[in-house]
C-alpha cells in the first residue's frame, strides 16, 4: 500500500511557549479516509496545520509523497468557512488568485456542490453550510492529493450534514486520500478506514475503528450510540439514519 503522509516522532511547540504536539509518529496511505479524534485542545487541528504545511515541526519530520512540502500537495478546509473566503462572490472567490484558470472548471466544480446557482451572490448571504461548501469547492480546483477536513460537520443541519457525508463517501470513492478530525463520530464513523486518536498532544490510539472504538472513552470522545447499542461493526445503523 502506498504511503502518501509520512510523521516521524513529530513535536510542536508554540512560539510562545506550550507543547502542542509531543512525538507523533503515523503513517497515512493512498486512499484512506482517516479520522483523528481527540478532546478539545487535544491538538487535532494544530496536527492538521502541520499536514497542511502551515507549521513547521519543531522536532521530527513530515512528508507527503516523499516531499516535505505540504503546501504543493495539500489543501485544509479550516472550521471557520469565515476565516477562508476572501472574494465578494461566489464565483470571484473561486477565481481569486487563479488568473488564466479555465473558468469552466471552476462553474464545474462549482455545480458539483451545488454553487452554481450561486455563483454572483455575495458570499455574505450564503448560509453556514453553502460557505463550508465554497470552501472545499475552492480547495478542490486546486486537484489536492490530499484534501483536511477540520470539523466539517460543525454547525451543520441534518441536510448539510447527509451532503457532507456524501462528499466525503465520493472523494473516498475516486481515490482522494481524506484527513478529518471529528467531535461526533456518529455521522462519519462508518466510512474511516482507519482512526487516530490524539490525547494532550500524544498520538494515543491509531487503527481500525474497530479496534480503537472500546478505548476512545478513555481519552474524552464518545463513542457513536449505534456501536454502543450493539449493531456491529459493518452495522451502524446508519440506514436508520438515512445519511447516504
Amino acid at each position: 500500500m502506498t504511503r502518501v503522509i509520512v510523521i516521524d516522532n513529530l513535536s510542536y511547540t508554540y512560539p510562545g511557549g506550550g507543547d502542542a504536539l509531543t512525538a507523533v509518529t503515523l503513517e497515512i496511505h493512498q486512499g484512506e479516509l482517516v479520522l483523528l479524534a481527540g478532546a478539545n485542545g487535544s491538538g487535532k487541528s494544530t496536527l492538521l496545520a502541520h499536514i497542511a504545511g502551515l507549521y513547521a515541526p519543531t522536532i521530527g519530520t513530515l512528508t507527503i509523497d516523499g516531499t516535505d512540502d505540504p503546501r504543493t500537495l495539500a489543501r485544509l478546509v479550516m472550521q471557520d468557512a469565515d476565516l477562508q473566503i476572501l472574494g465578494g462572490t461566489v464565483g470571484e472567490d473561486l477565481m481569486l488568485g487563479r488568473e488564466g484558470a479555465d473558468e469552466a472548471t471552476a462553474r464545474s466544480t462549482a455545480a458539483r456542490l451545488d454553487l452554481l446557482a450561486h455563483w454572483d451572490k455575495p458570499v455574505q448571504t450564503l448560509s453556514w453550510g453553502m460557505k463550508r461548501k465554497l470552501c472545499l469547492a475552492a480547495a478542490l480546483l486546486d486537484d489536492p492529493a490530499v484534501l483536511l477536513l477540520d470539523e466539517p460537520f460543525s454547525g451543520l443541519d441534518y441536510p448539510s450534514a447527509r451532503e457532507m457525508r456524501a462528499f466525503l463517501a465520493s472523494s473516498k470513492a475516486a481515490g482522494m486520500t481524506l484527513v478529518v478530525t471529528v467531535h461526533d463520530l456518529e455521522p462519519v464513523i462508518d466510512l474511516a478506514d482507519r482512526m487516530a486518536v490524539l490525547d494532550a498532544g500524544r498520538l494515543a490510539l491509531f487503527d481500525l475503528p474497530e479496534k480503537t472504538l472500546p478505548q476512545v472513552h478513555r481519552h474524552g470522545i464518545r463513542p457513536p450510540c449505534s456501536w454502543r447499542s450493539g449493531a456491529g461493526i459493518g452495522a451502524w445503523g446508519y440506514e436508520d439514519l438515512d445519511l447516504s
